[in-house]
């Protein structure tokens, strides 16, 4: 698999944070109309990755998972995992710290990866 996702140093700082605090962590990116642009970070088994869920690749030592639907629209992209001010997701482990996960993107110039 090649790895379609890859995070800044201010995100590999915080994921390295978390770690420390939580043991193995993992990402979800959900098409959710709310938050689609912010992935859940959970303490890995807290999650269930769903049959359709495709892991885009690891960060930091953190796989990181999106909603098939969701590939099938951002799968010509590769997944840039930032930190910027705010708070993170309700069920997010980076809830209630003073910076949060953020997605962002870049267009793929070779052709689109395959799910796995």
């Amino acid at each position: 698999m090649q790895n379609q996702v890859s995070a800044t140093a201010a995100a590999l700082d915080l994921i390295g944070t978390l770690q420390a605090e939580y043991g193995p962590i993992m990402f979800h990116q959900s098409g959710g109309c709310c938050d689609g642009s912010s992935p859940m970070c959970y303490a890995q088994g807290d999650f269930i990755v769903g049959d359709q869920d495709v892991c885009l690749g690891e960060i930091g030592g953190a796989p990181v998972y999106i909603s098939a639907s969701q590939y099938d629209v951002w799968k010509h992209t590769e997944l840039i995992i930032d930190v910027v001010p705010g708070r993170g997701g309700m069920f997010s482990l980076d809830n209630g710290r003073e910076v949060r996960f953020l997605t962002r993107s870049k267009v793929c110039v070779a052709p689109p990866f395959a799910a796995g």
